[in-house]
């Protein structure tokens, strides 16, 4: 069965649609793999500052989003893509270290 041209423009549309929005991170994984590797506070209180500063970072990243460039917000996402545990405070710095660059 054919695809249309008009099916083709809708569906790019959508993948630039959600593309354009903060990517959703299991910041739960992503803190338990952190705390794991480190030491100091007590686990608990490790685990819930970094929930804190990941939420706190998602938050600045939903107000912020739109004003840097696509190609930045595309290659800090794939970045935060590697390794596995990706982190929203990680992605604004990548974001906010390539403003200052330019």
């Amino acid at each position: 069965m054919p695809i249309s041209f008009s099916m083709i423009v809708l569906n790019s549309q959508l993948i630039v649609a959600v593309a354009d929005g903060v990517p959703k991170f299991d910041v739960a994984r992503s803190c338990k793999l952190d705390v794991a590797a480190t030491t100091g506070l007590s686990v608990d209180q490790s685990m819930k500052n970094c929930v804190n500063d990941e939420q706190k970072a998602k938050r600045q990243l939903a107000g912020q989003w739109s004003k840097f460039p696509a190609p930045s917000r595309a290659s800090c996402t794939s970045q935060e893509s590697i390794g596995g545990t990706p982190s929203y405070v990680s992605l604004l710095t990548c974001l906010q270290m390539g403003q200052w660059t330019r």
